[in-house]
């Protein structure tokens, strides 16, 4: 009891000092208005790889953020298996945590997809996880507030030089000549386009291949519903009586109506490409954005949208794994109740 009070009390003043620390900050080194800009910044001037067809990559900041998180999660993978191999039957840590998400979002899938949830189950966790800590980076400490100091065109936002050192910081007194932008180290990532629109390509196109594993070709007929505008003319040239001009026509329209569903399911799959990559893309970015601002005009309070944020993070990360889960499972489905009697 005596340790936890006293553990209590030594957080007490680790909270004091960080307030007392970020007032003077504040006071000496006011904050300033940030370059923002929807493309990542270049971190190298040559490119590190040249692909044909493509053309040069370059070393971006925001690819920076990519790697650390790709390096988190293989940390995560690393502390959850050594905590399996320990053969503790209650994980502890990090490692306890990950095993509690991981079974809620099993648990979901399974209650979803059924005899599927082996195949989909991965994909909805390592996106989870992924986006989830790619959004997050928005609170992690040096996250687009440190990097190169760079001159910016003429006629360009900027700022001038103050000199500490072999240190430098952007000030907010009005230069004549000279201003200057920050190129930070790292970008959270999931403010880079590309990044949200190749977790989209990849969650659409898998869902597509569920779709061909679990129904064969036969998953084609979502797409192009060529039965219900053939189907009357057999129906009136096979009938030996009772042929009826009238529902023929009326036949052929509701298989043309079925046809031109079809091809909107076409374009809902193409669309979902897009709805997923700007979707997360623009609450992140906007979330930056806001950050930006606050930490311009009342910087002392930015802590309350860091929260927000936390909570913004999760929420969008959650939305993309559970939209991908749930047309995973419904591409295992057929169209028409023909298709799910057959494939039951």
């Amino acid at each position: 009891m005596a340790k936890s009070k006293l553990l209590r009390g030594k957080y007490r003043w680790w909270a004091l000092g960080t307030i007392i620390v970020g007032y003077i900050l504040l006071h000496f080194f006011p904050p300033i208005q940030p370059h923002v800009q929807l493309p990542a910044e270049r971190l190298s001037e040559h490119p590190f790889l040249t692909l044909p067809g493509i053309g040069p990559l370059y070393l971006t900041n925001s690819l920076v953020a990519l790697i650390i998180v790709d390096l988190l999660l293989l940390w995560i993978v690393w502390a959850v298996q050594k905590a399996v191999k320990s053969g503790d039957l209650v994980p502890k840590g990090i490692s306890g945590a990950v095993e509690a998400i991981l079974e809620y979002l099993y648990n979901l899938t399974e209650s979803t997809a059924g005899k599927w949830a082996g195949f989909i189950f991965p994909f909805f966790a390592s996106i989870f996880l992924m986006v989830l800590l790619a959004n997050w980076m928005e609170v992690f400490p040096f996250v687009d507030s440190v990097g190169f100091i760079e001159k910016v065109a003429e006629g360009g936002h900027g700022f001038p030089i103050r000199e500490f050192g072999p240190f430098a910081i952007l000030v907010k007194e009005h230069a004549a000549h000279g201003e200057y932008a920050l190129v930070p180290w790292i970008r959270v990532v999931s403010t880079d386009l590309n990044f949200t629109l190749a977790l989209a390509l990849i969650s659409v196109t898998m869902t597509q291949v569920l779709g061909f594993r679990a129904l064969g070709l036969s998953y084609l007929s979502k797409f192009f519903r060529f039965s219900g505008m053939i189907k009357p003319f057999k129906d009136y040239f096979s009938a030996k009586e009772g042929r009826s001009i009238k529902g023929l026509i009326g036949g052929f329209f509701m298989g043309f109506i079925d046809f031109f569903v079809g091809i909107l399911e076409i374009v809902s799959e193409i669309s979902k490409i897009i709805s997923f990559s700007f979707r997360l893309f623009g609450n992140i970015f906007a979330g930056s954005v806001m950050l930006f601002v606050i930490g311009t005009l009342l910087a002392a309070l930015q802590s309350v949208f860091l929260l927000f944020e936390v909570f913004v993070g999760l929420i969008q990360a959650f939305i993309f794994g559970i939209l991908t889960m749930v047309f995973m499972a419904m591409a295992t489905h057929g169209h028409g109740d023909h298709m799910e009697s057959e494939h039951a």
